[in-house]
């Protein structure tokens, strides 16, 4: 078993194979395994250069196409790109299902690229159990780019706008019926939106429905004073527009810095993590405390019987919880 140290060292010197088998590491469920996380991860250095971008949009719009020519047109810039592609959980295996690799081949082949398909674990947010902890390893490991690709668009993407500089969403040109598909929430979060697949019959379609959003945004009060949500169409399939789109990418950047935005975000991402961490530890103890287990299974079995209800059963767990808690005190 390779130390923490030494997986460490492997990653800062770009190892792919170190890389991967650090993920796998903090994915795990083992309390052995998630031991060895924790020293891994205190380890590594911290990097606030690279650039986080949270990739979102409805079915069907072509996000892994995007991402693909996206992550090349990265590359040809002379940067490296690592893309976190979150999949959801197979019910048997707790795998991913769809598998990105399978669906950006010349991306995957790429020696600049890193590609990781990891299973969402049903874990809320279109975003894995261990994304944050995963951005961190491949900054460490110097890509300079980190694409996560989330599962879909929904209420709980504010997990996703979270973790991320950029919080971009695809959508279909034809804005109308879309328009109204999409939750505002979505819309207020959203730093920059992109209109895929405008090529062929559908380029009036895309321009109709860039000038739709423009208006839909002007009546939305702007996620930073002074700096604007990017709207643009492009076609990833034609590669057209994929360089205005990263052109607007690192332009939205230079102005969150400019304006002490991004480090304030950095900051704030921190914290989130933090109380992301606490919130599952103590989750985990509430579950797995041995003395909790049976009281749990009594408490279930009331449930089932209906000899209690689900609310009195949560408030008695609750307050055994707490005075479990004050005997260690």
């Amino acid at each position: 078993m390779t130390s923490p140290q030494e997986l460490s060292k492997q990653i800062q010197l770009g190892n792919r194979r170190a890389l991967a088998k650090a993920i796998t590491l903090i994915e795990s469920n083992r309390e052995s395994d998630e031991q060895l996380a924790q020293e891994l991860l205190s380890q590594l250095p911290e990097n606030n250069q690279s650039i986080r971008i949270g990739i979102s949009g409805v079915p069907g719009v072509g996000k892994s196409t995007f991402i693909e020519a996206l992550g090349n047109h990265i590359i040809a810039q002379g940067k490296k790109v690592s893309v976190l592609a979150v999949d959801p959980s197979s019910p048997t295996t707790g795998g991913s299902i769809l598998g990105d690799k399978t669906r950006m081949e010349t991306l995957a082949s790429r020696e600049e690229a890193f590609i990781r398909p990891s299973p969402t674990s049903g874990t809320l947010g279109g975003v894995a159990k261990r994304t944050r902890e995963t951005i961190s390893l491949c900054e460490a490991a110097g890509y300079d780019v980190i694409l996560v690709e989330t599962v879909g668009v929904g209420q709980s993407e504010y997990e996703v706008a979270s973790m991320v500089d950029c919080f971009m969403v695809l959508m279909l040109p034809g804005a109308g019926d879309s328009l109204q598909g999409i939750k505002r929430g979505i819309l207020e979060i959203t730093d920059m939106l992109v209109i895929n697949k405008a090529d062929g019959d559908q380029k009036k379609l895309a321009e109709r429905a860039k000038n739709e959003y423009e208006n839909a945004f002007h009546l939305i009060h702007p996620k930073y004073s002074g700096i604007q949500v990017q709207i643009l169409a492009c076609s990833a399939i034609e590669k057209n527009g994929i360089d205005e789109v990263w052109k607007a990418s690192l332009h939205f950047m230079d102005l969150l810095k400019k304006s002490g935005v991004f480090s304030k975000n950095r900051i704030q991402q921190k914290l989130s993590w933090f109380k992301r961490l606490a919130e599952d530890e103590i989750i985990h103890l509430l579950w797995n405390q041995k003395d909790n287990k049976s009281f749990i299974s009594s408490l279930e079995n009331e449930v089932k019987n209906q000899s209690i209800t689900p609310v009195q059963a949560a408030n008695e767990l609750v307050i055994q919880f707490k005075k479990q808690l004050r005997s260690q005190v």
